[in-house]
């Protein structure tokens, strides 16, 4: 969403910049990640601001899906919450389940995103690190949305789910960073409780989260006037989804599509792209042909849907289709944008490729993830 190209004096989030050179095509492309430069293992932490949102429908008398009521959970993830990723308790997608097995040896104690960072870059065991801050829970929000904007269904499943349209929603988030005055050295991070966004009508649903930048308009310290004062703002949204919502776990579709799974391809693709202004030669992937052809780099697109298990979701054991875990994405690494043939960048290997193109690896079951990407 949006976009931005901060200066070297902007407030905004840490960040570094490099190159490379696809083979494929001779061309140089430039990038902007989150941290410090993998080169110099430097570590960073970004404080992090989680903002509830509380959507009341118009078109159901009022019924509510809370984001507040899905706090606790999220700040007790894997995304805040440090943990093992040497081994994983399940993985893949359950149509072609690769059981357990090493997902990123040697990193244990950290977060999701700094896994992600250090397996992506060869650094761990190293001093390099990109950590999210305990984050600040801010006062819930409640949004009215209007009955023309969207409303509240009950899934096949008995499983509700809030639609509302992605104009009027992002509408509201960009008026909400203006009136909170987020810190744009922080990342805000709106949360929905099962409520997802359509484009144009309900049958054309659903985003389930995104990530953006823009330039603040009075809270960066500065005048965004573009003289390199003005603060960049960097965020995020994503819906916690109720387990049951895309799959029922035992075989159904989407499995992974639930918890965490939203904010964790939002969080990696953030650390990835923060100023959403990372562009590649363009890719096409069968695992998800809803991004077409597409030249943005966004780590998580290519491999949505895809992930693997972490332990410790003690809070959906109301839902029948809970299984007490967590269900993080996999993210595809730099090399498989750059079409770097073989990946040297990683010494984590797999099959027939040198080093991995995703996090999971060989646990990722599609073998189109062992090489790098394609044209289109």
């Amino acid at each position: 969403m949006g976009g931005a190209t901060p200066l070297r004096t902007d407030k905004t989030v840490a960040h570094w910049s490099g190159q490379f050179t696809d083979p494929t095509n001779g061309a140089t492309y430039g990038y902007t990640m989150v941290g410090a430069d993998p080169a110099t293992n430097g570590s960073t932490t970004t404080p992090t601001d989680v903002i509830p949102l509380n959507l009341v429908f118009s078109a159901n008398n009022g019924y509510a899906l809370n984001g507040n009521d899905v706090v606790r959970r999220t700040v007790n993830s894997p995304i805040f919450q440090t943990g093992d990723y040497s081994s994983t308790a399940r993985s893949g997608d359950y149509q072609f389940d690769t059981g357990g097995g090493e997902l990123s040896a040697g990193n244990s104690g950290v977060q999701y995103e700094d896994a992600i960072m250090r397996s992506q870059f060869d650094k761990v065991g190293s001093g390099y690190h990109v950590r999210l801050g305990q984050p600040t829970v801010h006062a819930a929000v409640t949004l009215t949305v209007p009955q023309s904007k969207g409303g509240a269904f009950s899934t096949s499943d008995g499983v509700a789910l809030g639609l509302t349209d992605v104009t009027w929603f992002s509408g509201r988030i960009s008026q909400l960073m203006g009136q909170l005055g987020v810190d744009p050295t922080h990342l805000p991070v709106f949360l929905t409780n099962n409520v997802m966004l359509y484009i144009g009508s309900s049958d054309n649903c659903c985003i389930i989260g995104y990530h953006g930048s823009t330039v603040v308009n009075g809270h960066g310290g500065g005048p965004a006037g573009g003289n390199g004062n003005q603060g960049v703002q960097t965020f995020a949204f994503a819906a916690y989804t109720a387990p049951g919502t895309f799959g029922d776990g035992q075989g159904g579709p989407d499995p992974f599509l639930r918890d965490i799974h939203a904010l964790s391809h939002e969080i990696a693709e953030w650390g990835d792209d923060p100023f959403v202004n990372n562009r590649v030669n363009p890719w096409l992937t069968p695992t998800a042909p809803q991004y077409g052809c597409t030249d943005i780099l966004e780590t998580g697109d290519p491999v949505v849907g895809i992930g693997f298990t972490m332990p410790g979701n003690t809070y959906d054991e109301a839902n029948p289709f809970a299984d007490g875990y967590f269900h993080p994405e996999d993210e595809v690494f730099l090399p498989w944008f750059a079409r770097q043939d073989p990946n040297t960048t990683s010494q984590l290997t797999q099959s027939g490729s040198g080093g991995r193109y995703t996090f999971m690896g060989d646990l990722n079951p599609y073998p189109g993830f062992r090489a790098p990407a394609t044209g289109c």
